[in-house]
């Protein structure tokens, strides 16, 4: 099961007391932020709910492929049916993906693919081709004609509990024909020569935003002496026509772009291993949304007047609701899709999950993706 964290030992008692007793509440502090709301969307919710086959995943990054098609990249998932409200003859593969065909809900179309065995059994939409452990998928983006998809490494640490894994590298998956089906996808797989996979870790992936002539790549830097605000948001950038060349990544540190990542300089703390980062049109300004210190009931959103800041303080949007209804749940993944929005909006994911492996399995109500839309009020006063 995916908790889709790479916390280490030392900072579990934080995870603990963060999931089953209360986030910790930012506010809006902020007087530049502009008036909004923030409301449910049942029809996007009941778009992806499905009782048999696909029936539940984390991670829901999104891509657009075309004008009306969107990617969707999933982390661990379930494949089976849902019978009674629980996952019965249910097998949970490590990645999958799916393609939305319409903006609209009430008219779109969802496909979900996945792979499988030679003896027919359910397995990862793809896999790493060393061999060891598995993938999950994380932010991707289309560049100059190609689907680029970033890949966290993860191998089993031999520790029991929903924590008994560890992120050891990212790798950059390339897909030469990303408009035909996926199912015939050419896909290469170049590492990332950039990360650290130690006790305090760096890695990228957590975002990626074509701004210009440049693709913007976000991470994260984690300091766990910090406790669970020590993950800062980082960003790399490259030409958008150079993403494989990793010898044209440049790093942002203290104010300037440089070739050595040693100084990589950390936007703000307290963000998550996954998040979202889009320019708001209505706005005229970048948006970065995600759950409070990567697991908590709170959704924050920062507004930023480039991409890579300053950064506005955070503000609490939303309160997700199913972190109430078991000691035992947790809410992470919130993200931002502009794929599916429009100008004066942003709809949003976030995933329920629970410590208990076999609590998750009998409670179908959690553990798939649940949306949002955040509606932002620009007009003059």
């Amino acid at each position: 099961m995916s908790v889709r964290v790479y916390e280490s030992m030392a900072v579990r008692s934080f995870i603990v007391e963060l999931v089953l007793v209360t986030g910790l509440p930012f506010g809006c502090a902020s007087t530049s932020l502009p008036e909004y709301f923030v409301e449910p969307l049942p029809e996007y919710n009941a778009l992806f709910y499905n009782e048999k086959g696909w029936t539940g995943a984390d991670a829901s990054y999104s891509v657009a492929l075309a004008d009306n098609v969107t990617l969707w990249l999933y982390g661990d998932t379930w494949i089976g049916d849902i019978v009674n409200g629980k996952h019965k003859d249910a097998t949970m593969v490590n990645n999958s993906i799916a393609l939305q065909r319409g903006k609209e809900p009430s008219t779109a179309t969802v496909k979900f693919y996945w792979r499988r065995t030679e003896e027919g059994k359910p397995a990862a939409f793809i896999r790493p081709t060393d061999g060891v452990g598995w993938f999950w998928i994380f932010d991707g983006i289309v560049a100059d004609g190609k689907l680029y998809l970033f890949l966290m490494q993860i191998i089993k640490s031999g520790e029991k509990g929903v924590f008994g894994f560890k992120h050891i590298g990212t790798w950059l998956g390339e897909v030469e024909n990303p408009h035909n089906e996926p199912l015939e996808w050419r896909i290469r797989q170049y590492k990332i020569p950039y990360g650290r996979y130690s006790k305090n870790g760096l890695f990228f992936g957590s975002a990626v935003m074509r701004d210009g002539d440049f693709v913007y790549i976000y991470g994260g830097s984690e300091d766990w002496d910090k406790g669970m605000s020590g993950r800062g948001m980082i960003v790399a950038r490259v030409p958008y026509n150079k993403m494989a060349d990793f010898e044209q990544w440049r790093f942002f540190s203290d104010g300037k772009w440089g070739a050595d990542i040693a100084g990589i300089s950390e936007l703000f703390d307290g963000t998550a291993t996954e998040y979202s980062v889009c320019y708001q049109p209505a706005l005229k300004k970048y948006v970065t949304i995600y759950t409070e210190c990567g697991m908590s009931k709170n959704i924050m959103m920062r507004l930023a007047p480039t991409p890579v800041g300053p950064w506005s303080s955070a503000c609490k949007i939303y309160e997700c609701p199913e972190y109430n209804w078991h000691k035992t749940y947790f809410c992470y993944a919130a993200k931002g899709h502009p794929e599916i929005s429009a100008g004066d909006e942003l709809i949003i994911t976030y995933v329920c999950n629970s410590m208990d492996f076999w609590q998750m399995v009998k409670d179908a109500r959690i553990y798939w993706p649940r949306f949002l839309r955040i509606k932002f009020d620009v007009q003059e006063k």
